[in-house]
């Protein structure tokens, strides 16, 4: 039991889970949360993630990706601890079961939509299972060309958030793309981090990810870029809402006993509240923490720490920005 526990990766999930945890509290934040869609969309986001933890470990090692010389984040077919037909069975399961959970989870969620809608998300849902597969599996694996991190952003981010956000309220909201878009570049740099870890291994393999690409110096730059560019958006984003619910100010003027009374209307939310809208900010010394701890990681042991500090950093910069939409 716990090779298949290896194999599916928890330390993973935190990620994975929190495109689904950000569109909840958007969609808390605008009164259309539901319990039921939540914890489907958990299901199905758990079951994905496993299928495509699996079937990335089944696929390094048929490519070949994944040799005896890997002796950090070894994998259960490349040890043996599981065999190919085994884990191909396990995904099989996988995909099964993300079927089922997603599409309840569609049904639960736009059963009072239009049929465009429903076709729109079950489109999306079977390209997420082939997506989840064919990173590493296939005759051509997009992850061994450098396409897995604007697969990530896609899914981790824009489709993750802004589709669970559509499946509460029925709605596509345009400000909704920026912490989208967090989320998906925050995604990417969990990703970075894994291929930053095994680019030597990935440049003798021929698996050519972008800090194959760039080479270990440059690609260290590009995660500097990328939650950078991630935690700015999150900061437009409540930019914008600040500006919108608390400056327009009603002023009333009036003359009594000649005095001048002005009295100021702050928006509809408590203005003395209003830091928590910036909680994520807390995160900021984690992500600096982060990139430096790359910059100076010299080995695959010393830069794979960083993989579950960036999930775990993610997770609570999602949590904290969600705070803020509650209030």
């Amino acid at each position: 039991m716990k090779h298949w526990i290896s194999a599916a990766r928890p330390r993973t999930l935190p990620l994975a889970l929190s495109s689904i945890f950000m569109g909840s509290f958007l969609a808390a934040g605008a009164h259309a949360f539901s319990w039921t869609t939540f914890t489907l969309a958990v299901l199905t986001t758990i079951f994905l993630q496993v299928l495509s933890n699996f079937a990335n470990d089944y696929g390094d090692t048929v490519s070949g990706v994944d040799t005896a010389e890997r002796t950090v984040a070894t994998r259960a077919v490349q040890t043996g601890a599981i065999t190919r037909e085994q884990m191909t069975r396990a995904m099989i399961v996988m995909a099964v079961l993300s079927f089922i959970t997603g599409s309840w989870l569609i049904y639960e969620g736009l059963k009072d939509t239009s049929t465009q809608a429903i076709l729109t998300f079950f489109g999306l849902g079977i390209l997420a299972i082939i997506a989840s597969i064919t990173y590493t599996v296939g005759k051509r694996p997009y992850g061994y060309m450098g396409l897995g991190d604007i697969s990530v952003l896609i899914f981790f981010g824009w489709v993750g958030v802004l589709g669970t956000y559509y499946l509460f309220a029925h709605e596509f909201v345009w400000l909704n793309v920026l912490p989208a878009t967090s989320c998906g570049l925050f995604a990417v740099g969990v990703l970075n981090i894994n291929n930053i870890r095994d680019i030597e291994s990935d440049t003798k393999t021929g698996k050519n990810s972008i800090p194959v690409r760039l080479g270990k110096d440059k690609a260290v730059i590009y995660h500097w870029f990328l939650l950078g560019i991630g935690f700015l958006c999150t900061v437009i984003y409540e930019t914008i809402i600040t500006l919108k619910e608390h400056s327009e100010f009603n002023i009333n003027l009036s003359y009594k006993n000649t005095d001048l009374h002005l009295n100021v209307g702050t928006g509809d939310q408590n203005f003395n509240l209003l830091w928590l809208n910036w909680l994520f900010v807390v995160t900021v010394p984690l992500l600096i923490r982060i990139c430096k701890g790359l910059a100076k990681g010299k080995t695959p042991a010393q830069i794979d720490p960083f993989l579950k500090v960036m999930a775990l950093t993610t997770l609570l910069f999602v949590i904290t920005f969600g705070i803020g939409q509650l209030i």
